[in-house]
């Protein structure tokens, strides 16, 4: 099975009056870039929820949030009281030698610098697990995603795959000919020489054999057809294959022109041309594949 590099994952939950909201989303990369942006929750775990979630994403650009909508109860509000009290008889001593109003002393007061405090607020544990639990969750749709995109890399990569399977076959009614071809050329050069220069028949024979064997490519269908099927054996593993098929898919490409080196052959020509045409398709979906 082959998952997809790219990717989307939501999930939601609530806790008393607020909401948490996970998503996950990637794009290709050569390696994991995770990108985490976590509330203040589930914040101070970053570093075992970076380990844990780069041992299922594996690989990719990733971008991971969560964050709470609602009435947050992260900080509790409190007055200090004995600044407030200095500050109260600094005011109130002002206002006597000023004759000023002191009606509104008290909301001046609390506007001074740090009469008000604010502490963070623990989180209950459940409302953390909660959180947690919201987050991988969203990596668990995530990776559905991942999945039935994958499926569909598949379909096209076992198209291509059969495409260039099929090409193959097609070389075969070409084989004969060009052997024959190749064989009466050098014979008919041979003749016309024979009657400038003395000439060793034996010597012939010798380097038609010889080029009949270089012209021969059934090692090269006999390797790529390995390849081929290489290719989907690894796209049936459980293991994160992208890499892999990019190598096999590297090597599918030297037998291909070796193939197209060797030929000899218009028709050939044109039968390699349509299967580098389909193992470049080939190649540019790997590139999404996990």
């Amino acid at each position: 099975m082959i998952l997809s590099m790219t990717g989307f994952g939501k999930a939601q939950g609530n806790y008393k009056h607020t909401t948490y909201t996970a998503e996950v989303r990637s794009v290709n990369s050569k390696q994991l870039d995770l990108v985490l942006r976590l509330n203040s929750a589930i914040r101070d775990q970053e570093m075992d929820l970076r380990k844990k979630l780069a041992s299922e994403l594996v690989r990719g650009k990733v971008d991971i949030s969560l964050y709470a909508e609602g009435v947050h109860e992260d900080k509790m509000l409190s007055i200090n009281q004995e600044l407030f009290d200095r500050y109260a008889e600094m005011l109130k001593s002002a206002a006597v030698k000023q004759g000023l109003d002191q009606t509104s002393l008290l909301a001046n007061v609390l506007k001074l610098p740090e009469v008000m405090q604010s502490e963070r607020m623990e989180k209950p544990q459940e409302e953390i697990d909660l959180a947690i639990e919201i987050l991988f969750q969203a990596v668990k749709n995530f990776q559905e995603f991942r999945s039935a995109e994958g499926h569909q890399l598949k379909l096209d990569l076992v198209d291509r795959l059969n495409n260039i399977a099929s090409l193959m076959t097609q070389v075969e009614q070409y084989e004969g000919e060009r052997i024959k071809t190749v064989r009466q050329r050098m014979v008919d050069r041979f003749n016309d020489l024979k009657e400038t220069v003395t000439l060793d028949e034996s010597r012939l024979e010798h380097e038609l054999v010889y080029f009949i064997e270089k012209f021969d490519v059934t090692e090269e269908k006999v390797r790529l057809n390995a390849h081929l099927k290489y290719f989907e054996e690894t796209m049936n593993s459980d293991e994160a294959a992208g890499r892999k098929l990019g190598f096999i898919s590297q090597e599918m490409g030297r037998e291909i022109n070796t193939l197209g080196s060797k030929a000899n052959h218009a028709e050939i020509q044109k039968i390699v041309v349509q299967m580098k045409d389909e193992l470049e398709k080939i190649k540019e979906q790997v590139l999404n594949v996990l």
